[in-house]
This record gives C-alpha cells, structure tokens and sequence, in this order.
C-alpha cells in the first residue's frame, strides 16, 4: 500500500511540473503580444497567429498523438513530446523572421500536444479509482501555475532584457521543470499497449467521437477555451491603451489572476468526487460568465476582479470537463477520447480566439463579451442535456 501511495504521489507531482513546463512555453508570448507587434510592425490580429499557431498545431496533433500512444506507450510519448518542445522553446528567443517564428510556433503545438493530449488517459489508467478527481484537480492546477508563471515571467523580464529575454527566461524555467518531469514520471504499468493495426484503433476512435454523455465536456472544451483565449488575447491592447494606460510590466502581473484557477480546479476536482461532476461544472460556467460580467467595468479594480473571478470559473468547468472525459469514456478507447477533448479545447483556442478578437476589434469589448457569453450558455445548454440523458 505504502508503494502504491508512493508511486501515486510521484505521478503527481511529476504530473503538475510537466503541465508547468508546458503552458509557460505555450502561452508565454501572450504577455509580450504588444511588443511583438512592434517588433514586427504587424497588427493585433496578426501577431495573435503566435499563439492561435501553437494551438492549432496542438489540436491537429492531438488525435494522432493520442491514438500513436495506445500503440508506443503513454510515458514514452509524453517525455519525447515535452523535449521537443523545451528545445523549440530555447530556439525561439533568437528567431527574428515572425513568418518563421509563427512556424515554429505551430512545431512547437504539435510537439506539446504529446503530453497535453496523453496526461488524462494516463492518470485515468495509473492513478484513477475514487481519487481521479483530485488528481485530475492536481494536474490541471499545474496547468493554471504553469501559465501565469509562463506569462508573468515574459512579460516582467521583457520590460527590461526585451522580449527574446523574457522567452528565453521561461524555456530556462520550464526546462528545470521537464528535467523533474522525465526523473520522477514512472513508467506505464496499467495500459495495454494495442499493436498497430488500423482498424481496432479506428474503432476506438469512432467509439470515443460516438459516446452521447463526451458531447459535452467536449463543447465546453471548444467554447470554454475559445472564450477564455480571446479575454487573455485582448487584454494586454486594453490595459496599456487608453484610457487605462498601465505600463507592461504592470500589465503582466494581471496574470496573476491565475492563481484563481490553481485553486478553483484543485477545489472543484474534489467537489465533483462529492457532488457529481454536472451541477459542479455547470456552476464553474456560471462563475466564468460572472466574472466576464464584471469586466464590463471602465474601473482598474473591478476589471482585475473580474479576470479573477472569470479565470477561477473556467478552470473549475475545466477540470471538472476534463475529469469527465477521463471517467466515462470507454476503457478502450480513453486515450482518443482525450485526443478528442483536448483536440475541441485546442481548437476552440485557434478558431475561437480569432473570432473573439475579430469581434473585439469590430464591437469594441462589450461587444466581444456579448458573443463569449452565447458561447457559454451554448455550453452550459450541452451540459443540461447530458445530465437529462443520463
């Protein structure tokens, strides 16, 4: 028993520096957008493509990568993926040609998508049972730290090293925490490897796009993300615009509101175990529209509050989508239900932050806010229906 509780506080562990390690690299340019645009003399909407490139490389490795792990293995693929990335990530800063700093971007997605993707199969498979949900809180906690750290980190170094500093700052974070990543992640000892052969893999993917009750994490994974992306997109452009004008440095530390969905996914993850996984997600929803709401203020203080409150709502819907996924999937085919998740998250990311930041600059924010929140209700009303199926 002491072994297997050893062994599950390793996955963990190794598990929450892994998720670090990938979204500081993945959402670290967000914070230094408006420097890149000057950098590059290109638009808002343009220099956006720097993170819609690397979400869209994620979503369209994602299946793939899922199904290749049944095959090679959760654990290798996972390693393999968050070395590639850690290694794009310490070219970037040095990539002066933004067409080719927006392929690398795409690389580098599609390299993540390895580790993204596999993690909820493989803490469904090694460290599930009644204590997924916290673990899956956990995990996806190491997301929220990973992101605010990614963020914050760029954009405070990039105040005074530039914004090639501030990137290579967070490849040299994140690649302390892959180096803990590949020491401490045990190997697969509950996952079959399937051998390569088409069709039962073909089947495990149709399984996983054909079962009713995975519609909906799936739909609040694309509307969710795509709402979530496009807030974190634009509000840079608002905050050191008129008439707000904060300085950038001051700017970046706006992603400390990250720190509400560390502890909101962590808390709903066990709420879920208690409470059923329905009532707690469509509350999660709830709270983000709330804290979209509040946004609407012309006033500092209620705008960071709002991001707040906004940031803890859509990670708990998040975690509790995700945990979702994990549990009622078919056993066979859980590693390409998670492809599938993380494949709408990704490309509600990519198609949804363009059309939040198209209707930015066309509405203005209370018309952009107006949008994302028929997009929540869209997924709230997904929510309602499964929970009526089942």
């Amino acid at each position: 028993m002491d072994g297997d509780a050893g062994r599950v506080r390793r996955i963990r562990f190794a598990s929450l520096t892994g998720a670090l390690a990938l979204f500081a690299l993945l959402y670290a340019p967000q914070a230094v957008l408006p420097q890149l645009a000057a950098e590059f003399s290109v638009s808002p909407g343009t220099v956006a493509l720097l993170i819609s490139a690397s979400t869209l490389g994620l979503a369209l490795a994602a299946i793939p990568l899922g199904t290749l792990s049944e095959v090679l293995g959760r654990r290798r693929i996972m390693v393999v993926s968050l070395l590639v990335a850690e290694g794009i990530g310490l070219l970037l800063p040095w990539v002066h040609h933004f067409p080719l700093m927006v392929g690398a971007r795409l690389v580098q997605g599609a390299a993540v998508a390895g580790l993204a993707v596999v993690a909820v199969a493989y803490l469904a498979d090694e460290a599930g049972g009644r204590h997924l949900g916290s673990t899956m809180g956990l995990y996806v906690a190491g997301t929220t730290i990973g992101g605010m750290s990614g963020r914050i980190v760029c954009g405070v170094v990039a105040d005074f090293a530039g914004w090639s500093g501030g990137m290579l700052a967070v490849a040299l974070l994140a690649g302390v925490c892959t180096v803990v990543f590949v020491t401490l992640l045990p190997a697969d000892s509950r996952h079959s490897r399937q051998p390569w052969r088409w069709r039962p893999l073909a089947a495990g993917l149709r399984s996983a796009a054909s079962t009713p009750v995975l519609y909906a994490p799936y739909l609040v994974a694309a509307l969710g993300m795509g709402s979530f992306v496009t807030i974190y997109n634009v509000l840079g452009f608002r905050l050191i615009g008129p008439p707000l004008m904060v300085p950038p440095a001051l700017a970046a530390l706006a992603f400390l509101a990250y720190a509400a969905g560390t502890v909101s996914s962590a808390v709903a993850g066990r709420a879920a175990d208690r409470r059923g996984r329905s009532p707690v997600l469509l509350c999660g929803l709830s709270i983000t529209v709330l804290g979209l709401l509040t946004m609407l203020s012309g006033q500092l203080v209620l705008i960071l509050a709002g991001l707040v409150v906004f940031t803890g709502g859509f990670f708990m819907a998040h975690s509790v989508a995700s945990t979702w996924v994990g549990a009622r999937a078919p056993e066979s085919a859980r590693g390409q239900a998670s492809s599938l998740y993380q494949f709408c998250y990704y490309s509600g990311s990519s198609v949804g932050g363009v059309a939040g930041g198209t209707a930015f600059a066309a509405w203005g924010w209370a018309g952009m806010t107006a949008l994302l929140c028929c997009w929540l209700a869209v997924a709230a009303g997904g929510v309602l229906l499964a929970r009526s199926a089942t």
